[in-house]
C-alpha cells in the first residue's frame, strides 16, 4: 500500500514541475497541482487563503515553482530582491510549516522536497538574488531535517543542472545550448525525468533513511 496520499507540487503546468507530478501520478498518488490564480507565491495573503482551503491532508509536498530574475548587484532594486526571496524561499517555508502542522505530525510521516539549483553551491554573473535565495533553501532544507526527522517527515533538496525544458530553450540560443552541453561531462543537458525520478524516489516510502541533503542532477558539470 502506498502511504503517500496526496501531493502538493507547485509550479507543475510545464517542464520540471509537469514532468514530477506525472512521475508521482505514475505511482498511484494524487497529485495537487494549483494554477496561480488559486495560489500565488508572491502574496502571503494568497498563500494562507490557499493552505486554509485545503480538505485533505498533504503527505508529499514538493516546492518546485520559482523565479529568476537577472541582474548585477547595481541593477537589482529592493522589490526584485525580496519577490525572489518571497517565492523562492518564504513562500516554500510557509506551504512546508502549514502541511507539517496539519497532518505530517499528526500521522508521523511526511515527504517533502525543494527544488533548488547548481546556483546554489555555485554562481554565475548576474545571478546574485537566484543564487542567495537557493543556497538560503538548502539551509532551510538542513534546518528542518533536523527538526523534523522524530516525527518520520523526511525533506532533501534537489538541485538541478541545465535541463532541457522550454525555459532552458527560451533564454539560450542553439548555439549556446550547444556549447553548454559541451561543458557538461555527459554531453547533454539533463531531461525533466530524470529529476523526476529523483524527486520520486526521495518522496516515496523506499525512502526510509535519506533526509537533509540536496542532491545535484547535473551530469559531472560541478565535477569540473
Amino acid at each position: 500500500m502506498n502511504e503517500a496520499g496526496t501531493a502538493l507540487v507547485t509550479g507543475a503546468a510545464r517542464g520540471i514541475g509537469a514532468a514530477i507530478a506525472s512521475r508521482l501520478q505514475a505511482d498511484g498518488i494524487r497529485v495537487i497541482s494549483p494554477s496561480r490564480k488559486l495560489l500565488d507565491l508572491s502574496s502571503n495573503r494568497s498563500i494562507d487563503a490557499y493552505l486554509s482551503s485545503l480538505d485533505e491532508p498533504v503527505s508529499i509536498v514538493v516546492n518546485n515553482a520559482g523565479v529568476n530574475l537577472l541582474g548585477a548587484s547595481d541593477e537589482v532594486l529592493d522589490e526584485d530582491f525580496e519577490q525572489v526571496l518571497q517565492i523562492n524561499l518564504l513562500a516554500p517555508f510557509r506551504i512546508i510549516r502549514s502541511v507539517v502542522g496539519k497532518g505530517m505530525k499528526v500521522k508521523n510521516y511526511g515527504r517533502i522536497v525543494n527544488i533548488s539549483s547548481i546556483w546554489s553551491l555555485v554562481s554565475r554573473e548576474r545571478r546574485v538574488t537566484y543564487s542567495a535565495a537557493k543556497a538560503a533553501i538548502n539551509g532551510l532544507t538542513r534546518a528542518l531535517a533536523l527538526e523534523l526527522a522524530p516525527y518520520n517527515i523526511m525533506i532533501n533538496a534537489v538541485a538541478p543542472g541545465y535541463i532541457d525544458t522550454e525555459l532552458t530553450r527560451k533564454n539560450n540560443s542553439p548555439q549556446a545550448l550547444e556549447k553548454i552541453a559541451d561543458e557538461i561531462p555527459l554531453g547533454r543537458l539533463g531531461n525533466p525525468s530524470e529529476v523526476a525520478e529523483c524527486v520520486a524516489f526521495l518522496c516515496s516510502p523506499r525512502n526510509s533513511y535519506m533526509t537533509g541533503q540536496v542532491i545535484v542532477l547535473d551530469g559531472g558539470y560541478l565535477c569540473k
